[in-house]
């Protein structure tokens, strides 16, 4: 009965971070744009943030219970997962086109931070506060440069504006409210079940910080690259995922270690060697025509398949 009970309190918690980070990026993209803030600022701070926020809410939840193993987990999970399976799975569906400065500068933007997160952790084993800063002002320089890059073709979001206008202040205000609680109160659920699974069935926190936990905050990433891929607009999907992924360790770790300084465990070395694997995987992939084709897709996915193996004989 306790594992009926950690299960579905488990999928209400991944349920409360979706949702509250949806009406969170609604109410405060209304707000802003009743503001007057140009769309592109809207959408590179306010929105990727927001799909970044299920992450961090469930890394600085775990960070704060003294539960490590599930914040960093759930972070470098998330990272493999988004490649590995992810866009594995949208490259199957449906091949997928890559900017040329998305393998220029992207790509190896996320190659970079995923080693330099390695780095910092395995060294001292501990993610510091000054650690946490120095990710951030990464953050802040990521976002300029994405700012700079989207002004050379800025297109206003009609459909955007129309709902500000019809959407009164006050409902917009509520949106930001309940979807803010829904993110605490979800990640708070969701860190107690995995840890009470954990328990149950006696596996490491860092196992279901991997797995269950980074598969449940990478829900986002997933439905809006499979829904890219089948209107034909694959080449969003590449995008979502790197940008996600440089979010993750920029935002997540760098404001979850600024709150509270959290261990990095000495067993997180094969999952970071990993994530970098798995960050080079992708312009190998694509370097050669600029396309992710099914049996990339196939590829990685039989690559997850052995980390998987892996974390389950370890």
């Amino acid at each position: 009965m306790q594992i009926v009970f950690a299960l579905v309190a488990l999928v209400v918690g991944f349920v409360l971070l979706v949702k509250g980070a949806d009406w969170f990026v609604e109410g405060s993209a209304g707000i802003a744009n009743k503001f007057g803030i140009p769309q592109i600022v809207i959408g590179l701070t306010i929105v990727a943030m927001g799909t970044s926020m299920p992450e961090a809410a469930v890394s600085i939840s775990a960070a704060l219970r003294g539960s490590a193993e599930i914040t960093i987990g759930n972070v470098v999970g998330s990272n493999i997962m988004n490649i590995l399976v992810i866009l594995g799975l949208t490259a199957v569906v449906c091949q997928i086109a890559v900017q040329k400065t998305t393998i220029h500068y992207e790509i190896p933007m996320v190659i970079g931070v995923t080693i330099l997160l390695a780095v910092m952790g395995l060294q001292n084993n501990i993610i510091s506060r000054a650690e946490g800063v120095i990710l951030l002002a990464c953050m802040v320089v990521y976002m300029l440069y994405l700012l700079r890059l989207a002004k050379r073709g800025v297109v206003e979001n009609e459909e955007m504006d129309a709902y500000a206008k019809q959407v009164s202040f006050g409902r917009l205000i509520l949106l930001v409210v309940v979807g803010v609680a829904a993110i605490i109160f979800g990640s708070h659920v969701a860190v107690e079940a995995a840890s009470a699974i954990a328990r149950i069935f006696g596996i490491s926190e860092r196992f279901i910080g991997l797995t269950i936990v980074a598969f449940g905050t990478s829900l986002p990433e997933l439905v809006t690259s499979v829904a890219a891929a089948r209107r034909g607009n694959s080449d969003i999907a590449v995008g979502n995922i790197v940008g996600s992924n440089l979010f993750n360790i920029m935002f997540v770790v760098g404001i979850t270690a600024v709150i509270v300084p959290f261990v990095y465990q000495p067993t997180f070395r094969v999952d970071s060697i990993v994530a970098v694997a798995a960050a080079v995987l992708l312009p190998v992939c694509v370097y050669r025509g600029r396309v992710l084709k099914r049996r990339h897709g196939l590829l990685m996915l039989a690559c997850y398949g052995g980390y998987f193996a892996y974390l389950l004989l370890a």
